[in-house]
């Protein structure tokens, strides 16, 4: 992860960079089309939000003949990780023992998932 800080991205923006992240680097036409079944958005409102991610920094884009290429600056798992920490800091005074805690008293897990679960807190104590 780079030291400089990750920027602020709203929902609307998150997915745009999830189009991104999979399928990445991506012209603006194919960012249209990446979303077109499951936002409905007009190519406009995607160039705007397109035009907000490199303004923040989240993406950078390059000219290709008379189209613009643009590529993540930031990482998923970085940005999943910020905004988790910006939610437990919210929420949960920064502890994540609490949220843990409380999600998975509530949650109906699978013995593969309470596996997992264990696996990843036992590496953590190594």
């Amino acid at each position: 992860m780079s030291p400089r800080k990750l920027p602020s991205i709203s929902d609307a923006e998150w997915v745009v960079m999830k189009a991104l992240w999979e399928r990445g680097p991506l012209t603006t036409n194919q960012v249209v089309a990446a979303l077109a079944d499951s936002t409905h958005w007009k190519p406009k409102t995607i160039q705007t939000l397109l035009t907000r991610l490199v303004r923040k920094g989240a993406l950078r884009f390059e000219k290709k003949g008379r189209e613009y290429v643009f590529h993540p600056l930031v990482s998923a798992e970085d940005s999943e990780h910020a905004l988790t920490r910006s939610f437990l800091g919210r929420f949960f005074g920064g502890e994540l023992a609490p949220f843990l805690s409380r999600f998975v008293e509530r949650e109906k897990l699978t013995p593969e998932e309470i596996r997992e679960l264990k696996k990843i807190l036992d590496r953590k104590k190594a």
